[in-house]
């Protein structure tokens, strides 16, 4: 895989140049984009900025997110052709730090729950995962050091781990979603693909520009609080054998490891998720079902149609659960401070059906915190496990990663 700071470090020595750097991924994609179907399409001729702290990182940008030098169509025939007058705010963010946006990478239809044709690199018989498929999916395949997607329920965090990269949902609007389709606005977060969790964690506080988010050592001994989430179900035996596999490297590395019971807010949290999630979506792809239902999706229809039901009483209520949710949630980081937990169920399903569940991660979506996937080595499709910190906290939940990551490769 390609890696921002490997990258970045070889053009501040002069080893590499930023055009460089940018045509290892134009010749990564020529052997790989075939047989992986990751990108709807990229430019083959860049504009290459040639200075800036992210020059010649080339970028993914799921296919929800506004560019304006090339086409945004939401994954669904309705915007086939479709051509923003703007970049999205991120897009922006990256063109000025010197970042080479030129690849547009497959999304669910409007970032639900409706299957690409994207094929995982790790095994071309299963899924990356949904709805952020084909950034995953690139960097996996080594044709991206870097790529953005979004999550509303586990779009960033569980295609990451189907497909064997690190991965960063930060906390809630820590980056802009101006100029990014929306599904629900309470939820709806930017996220950022990498090959380690040390290149998100650089990448993030490039773009956020808050330098101590980019934490080379864990402050202090990490409390880590070990969560099964059992309402959320029970993982398979290969995801528990991943998540004990990686308490054992963060106790190694000093850290100080305890089971620990979510409260019941969580759980009633956690349920609330879909009504929130729904209320919303029924608003925000209005006009697609108003006016083009037959070309909407088999999964994505019937759930608008299911969500024309939802009242504002339930919305309410169900916004009062979360919020209670999140009372509980600053207490729990009292005792510890952070959590570990699976980051999807298991390994990525087989076949292209389905993009597999995002059990594991729709609390935290709901919650608003930060979450960092870290890769657990072993055989067979990758498993991975996601470290959780309060609001606000993403320095700590990446460096808390990294000591993870760290210790599992030794």
């Amino acid at each position: 895989m390609l890696s921002v700071v490997d990258l970045r470090t070889r053009i501040a020595s002069g080893a590499l140049t930023p055009q460089g750097a940018v045509a290892l991924s134009l010749e990564a994609i020529a052997r790989h984009e075939p047989g992986v179907g990751a990108l709807v399409r990229h430019q083959a001729e860049p504009v290459i900025a040639a200075s800036g702290p992210l020059a010649g990182i080339a970028v993914g940008i799921k296919d929800i997110i506004d560019t304006a030098d090339m086409p945004t169509e939401m994954g669904s025939p309705i915007y086939a052709g479709w051509q923003p007058k703007a970049d999205a705010a991120i897009v922006s963010r990256l063109r000025a730090l010197g970042a080479v946006p030129f690849a547009k990478t497959t999304t669910c239809p409007f970032a639900g729950l409706d299957p690409t044709l994207t094929r995982n690199p790790r095994d071309p018989g299963h899924t990356p995962g949904g709805s952020s498929a084909g950034s995953a999916a690139a960097v996996a395949a080594g044709m991206l050091p870097m790529a953005l997607g979004t999550q509303t329920g586990g779009s960033v965090i569980r295609p990451a781990a189907y497909c064997g990269i690190a991965a960063v949902k930060p906390s809630f609007r820590l980056l802009p979603m101006v100029g990014v389709k929306t599904f629900s606005w309470a939820l709806d977060t930017l996220g950022l693909f990498g090959a380690g969790v040390r290149d998100v964690a650089h990448a993030l506080s490039v773009i956020a520009g808050r330098p101590a988010l980019d934490l080379s050592e864990a402050p202090g001994a990490p409390r880590i609080g070990l969560v099964m989430q059992d309402f959320a179900g029970i993982p398979d035996a290969a995801a528990l054998d991943a998540l004990a596999l990686a308490g054992r490297a963060a106790e190694a590395a000093g850290a100080s490891l305890s089971d620990l019971a979510l409260p019941g807010a969580l759980a009633e949290a956690f349920a609330a998720h879909g009504t929130v999630q729904d209320f919303e979506a029924r608003q925000a792809l209005a006009w697609e079902y108003a006016h083009h239902r037959a070309a909407i999706t088999p999964l994505l229809g019937p759930q608008l149609d299911a969500a024309q039901a939802i009242t504002a009483e339930d919305y309410d209520a169900a916004r009062r659960v979360a919020h209670r949710g999140r009372r509980a949630l600053k207490d729990v980081f009292d005792e510890v401070d952070v959590l570990l937990t699976v980051s999807a169920p298991g390994r990525a399903p087989a076949g292209l059906g389905s993009t597999g569940a995002s059990s594991f991660n729709r609390l935290w979506t709901l919650m608003g915190v930060p979450c960092v996937n870290i890769p657990v080595p072993g055989d067979g499709l990758p498993l991975g496990v996601q470290v959780i910190a309060r609001f606000g906290d993403d320095g700590r939940a990446l460096a808390a990663a990294r000591l993870i990551e760290k210790a599992l490769s030794t």
